[in-house]
């Protein structure tokens, strides 16, 4: 049986940036960072959700993103690893953390994003999944996910055992969930306690007060190379020492032993047989290399597309782009409008497509338009197509009156633009009118709560049929 595994909390879009160091700046007594590489990878309870699903788990992220380029950059690296993401509005900018990196070792890590921002209301099939879950892991970076009341109510609420990794500056765990696994240091913060005595002593009085005050059926504190302790209703701590000895990257550590836990007490397991199943599986896991090892291809970044899109014109003047898009949508929304979208390969600009443009512009307060890539006109039209470039495409595009922005990408569908972008109505045209199949991106639409629409387009207008006729009389001419 493949689990629902669902994963809730804040994530974040990690870049680590390795180098080399061989002098120091003229002007200041700081080394010069000579960057050889930069990976990008989805964090916090991202990168929870990208480790199980690596693993084989089928897995959903409820989580808060920006419409900003770091947002769009999310949503390509989850759905490229088949994480299906349910996303609250983010006020404000992703939060980022990139570290800059030289033989190993971390030199200064910069943080983006700004101060936490209250995500918006979760749409229906956000609460509907949790409670479709078969197990709950709760990754709280202390940004506000956990704070969300709805949300809150619908994991009080769920029937699936829930693993709650909790964070000093998060919102306390539900009552009732069946796991809490803070780390030795969080122990410390969350409690007050100043650790006197041993490691172990510490983490068991500080587990012991947890569970009291969270009313967690149990508290696993990690303890890093040393295993974790189990605080039950019992008298006597469960100490889980790990199998081997393990030295090495331990980002994400913890998240494999939450998720491990989690979908062990998904399959019936007891809280003592999942605590130390996901303690052997994180000891594992850092002994293998990591994270790095884990997501094996990590994402790089070309240079100038820090969303993961395909290259677009960079002109400012001109709306193309995932910048451009965002900035548009996040200024509407400020203003209550309405955002709108639609898709296609609008290879051969023509009348069936403007007044399709035209139709879908006048159902909102902007239009975004979500353009098939040259690779991705190649897949669905075959090797002769397109006939234009993405590049002269969009800026065909960007220059209708009825068009505020254009957004290229390379996926076969435009699901992962659509899961960023989350449009109040995706529009298609007319040819889907006549009782034929759902709409490719009207599940996805309907995840975070917009709506799918047709409207009219003028029949006889075809991109194929422009290229008939003029090959037509291209053949009489020569006869």
């Amino acid at each position: 049986m493949n689990e629902l595994l669902v994963v809730v909390g804040d994530t974040l879009l990690d870049r680590d940036v390795d180098g080399t160091v061989a002098r120091v700046c003229p002007d200041a007594p700081a080394p010069v960072l000579d960057e050889h590489t930069a990976t990008e990878r989805p964090g916090g309870a991202g990168l929870a959700a990208l480790l199980a699903a690596r693993a084989g788990h089928r897995v959903a992220l409820v989580t808060a993103i920006a419409e900003d380029a770091a947002g769009a950059r999310l949503c390509a690296l989850l759905a490229a690893a088949g994480v299906t993401v349910y996303a609250m509005d983010l006020p404000g900018a992703t939060p980022q953390k990139m570290r800059l990196r030289a033989h190993g070792q971390v030199l200064l890590r910069l943080d983006r994003g700004g101060p936490q921002q209250d995500p918006g209301e979760p749409p229906a099939a956000t609460l509907a999944v949790l409670a479709d879950a078969a197990a709950i892991l709760v990754s709280d970076y202390g940004r506000g996910v956990t704070r969300q009341p709805a949300v809150r109510a619908a994991l009080a609420a769920a029937a699936a055992p829930i693993v709650w990794d909790p964070h000093p500056n998060g919102a306390a765990p539900v009552h009732g969930a069946r796991l809490t696994t803070p780390n030795l240091a969080e122990v410390r913060a969350l409690s007050g306690d100043a650790g006197n005595g041993t490691r172990l002593s510490t983490a068991v009085r500080g587990g012991r007060a947890l569970r009291d005050r969270w009313r967690s059926a149990a508290i696993a504190v990690t303890m890093g190379a040393d295993g974790a302790v189990l605080c039950q209703s019992g008298p006597t701590p469960l100490v889980v020492p790990p199998p081997a000895a393990a030295g090495g990257d331990t980002c994400g550590a913890g998240d494999r032993f939450a998720a491990t836990a989690a979908l062990a007490l998904a399959r019936g397991a007891l809280v003592s047989e999942a605590v130390q199943e996901a303690v052997a599986e994180a000891t594992a896991y850092v002994a293998a290399g990591g994270v790095t090892t884990a997501l094996a291809a990590p994402a790089a970044t070309p240079a100038g597309d820090p969303a993961g899109v395909a290259a677009q014109p960079s002109a400012s003047a001109v709306p193309v782009g995932p910048r451009e898009a965002g900035r548009i949508i996040a200024d509407v929304r400020a203003r209550g409008g309405t955002v709108v979208a639609t898709g296609g390969c609008f290879d051969l600009l023509h009348a069936g497509h403007v007044a399709t443009l035209e139709a879908a512009r006048r159902l909102g307060d902007c239009l975004v338009v979500c353009l098939n890539s040259d690779a991705g006109v190649r897949a669905l039209k075959g090797p002769d197509r397109p006939l234009n470039p993405q590049d002269d495409r969009a800026r065909l595009l960007a220059a209708l009156g009825c068009v505020d922005a254009v957004v290229v990408f390379d996926e076969p569908t435009p699901a992962t633009l659509l899961t960023w972008l989350r449009p109040d109505i995706w529009v298609k045209g007319g040819d889907y009118a006549d009782g034929g199949p759902d709409l490719p991106e009207s599940e996805v639409v309907q995840r975070y709560g917009g709506q799918t629409v047709i409207v009219p387009y003028l029949a006889g207008r075809s991109t194929t049929r422009l290229i008939t006729t003029a090959q037509t009389r291209r053949s009489k001419e020569h006869v």
